[in-house]
């Protein structure tokens, strides 16, 4: 098989030893980046480090207390920088799923509240809004953006209330691998209803696509680093937009979040308030050097433009695999490339490459597989995995 665009110079000389810091692609193909990425080997080291130096200067120590406060810091900084929002913006969390449940339990609700979200956000965020919905008495709506995917403003847009107080997006489907243009869509739904809240899963976003947030007018974005930032599993923040955070109150409470005045405790000033207590935190080290890797290849830019061309890459040659159905009509506006076999058997699929050592998912809704390419991706992993799904199509036709 061969793509109807000329990939010959899809990657430049430094690319393969850009590879080489990347331990867990050695011995396989792997294709589920938004599900974990590998540790770059400069990110190991620096977790290590930080684990001796809090060792070295006594694991409760005033030394220790003030590495942190630096280190906790540093890391904000870093993670602004890459989103394009001020420091103060930043919360650091565990993980996705914690920088939602922020947003979604700090919110005052009152019965009779309107929370939206769409049919294609993560099982996690559903049943979160379910139990908001069932605890306040909170109107809970989905949007069938799944069926409406060629106009998301409109169709989201349209599904917004009077009585609407937050709605839930992902800014990069997980299942389509579809982007939503958050920042139309959010201008679209104040022209009418200016109280409304956005909440975005950003969890295949950041890493993945080059970021503004400043401009979108996003209330929440919550993500992670271990996935398109190739982190540590972990570690993970929130950005609150600074007049949303007027209003979020903290949910789970711990020192980090406190400050002593001379009249009692009171919150911290900035994204810190949402905070809570002691973390791993030789895992701040860890992303940020995960990071400081990427920036060794390219700009955010030019790490979206090369994920589009491997993905588009996929996605064309895919395009020419008898029995395969591709999710998406055109080309990919990012990394995710979802596509459906005509036998449904997409779980056995997976297990079949991954005995060949192509790491891809399934995902239930809609029933599908995903694979995910990086800007590091090599052309020859792309066409290992198109002679094996080429394989298991031909093999189940024939079934």
């Amino acid at each position: 098989m061969s793509s109807d665009v000329s990939y010959k110079d899809i990657h430049p000389p430094v690319f393969y030893q850009h590879r080489q810091q990347l331990t867990a692609l050695q011995n396989k193909s792997y294709f589920n980046y938004g599900g974990q990425g590998p540790l770059p080997e400069s990110a190991l080291q620096a977790i290590l480090n930080s684990y001796r130096q809090i060792q070295r200067l006594g694991p409760f120590s005033d030394a220790t207390k003030e590495w942190v406060t630096q280190e906790c810091y540093d890391t904000r900084e870093i993670i602004a920088k890459e989103l394009n929002v001020p420091t103060n913006t930043i919360t650091l969390t565990e993980n996705v799923s914690v920088g939602c449940n922020i947003a979604l339990w700090g919110i005052p609700w009152k019965p009779g509240d309107h929370l939206l979200l769409t049919d294609c956000e993560h099982p996690g965020i559903i049943a979160a809004a379910e139990e908001i919905s069932r605890r306040f008495q909170v109107e809970l709506s989905v949007c069938p953006l799944l069926e409406n995917r060629d106009n998301p403003v409109n169709t989201i847009a349209s599904h917004a209330r009077s009585h609407t107080k937050l709605i839930i997006i992902s800014h990069l489907l997980w299942n389509t691998g579809d982007v939503l243009p958050q920042g139309e869509i959010v201008a679209a739904v104040r022209s009418r209803y200016p109280q409304v809240q956005f909440l975005v899963d950003a969890a295949q976003s950041v890493g993945s696509l080059p970021l503004n947030l400043a401009e979108d007018g996003i209330d929440f974005y919550a993500f992670t680093g271990h996935k398109w930032w190739c982190g540590p599993e972990g570690l993970g923040a929130l950005y609150i937009r600074p007049e949303a955070m007027e209003t979020l109150h903290p949910t789970y409470i711990g020192w980090r979040g406190l400050r002593r005045t001379l009249e009692g405790l009171r919150w911290q000033p900035d994204g810190r308030r949402y905070e809570v207590a002691t973390s791993a935190y030789p895992l701040l080290a860890g992303l940020r050097s995960a990071i400081a890797f990427h920036h060794t290849w390219g700009t955010a830019e030019q790490r979206y433009e090369q994920i589009c061309r491997s993905s588009t890459l996929l996605w064309e040659k895919l395009g020419q695999i008898s029995g395969v159905h591709r999710l998406r009509n055109t080309p990919p506006k990012a990394g995710l490339v979802s596509f459906q076999l005509e036998s449904g058997c997409h779980s056995s699929v997976a297990r079949a490459l991954d005995r060949q050592s192509i790491v891809i998912r399934t995902i239930g809704y809609p029933n599908c597989v995903r694979a995910c390419v990086h800007y590091f991706t090599e052309t020859a992993e792309i066409d290992c995995l198109i002679r094996g799904i080429d394989e298991l199509a031909r093999t189940t036709a024939r079934d």
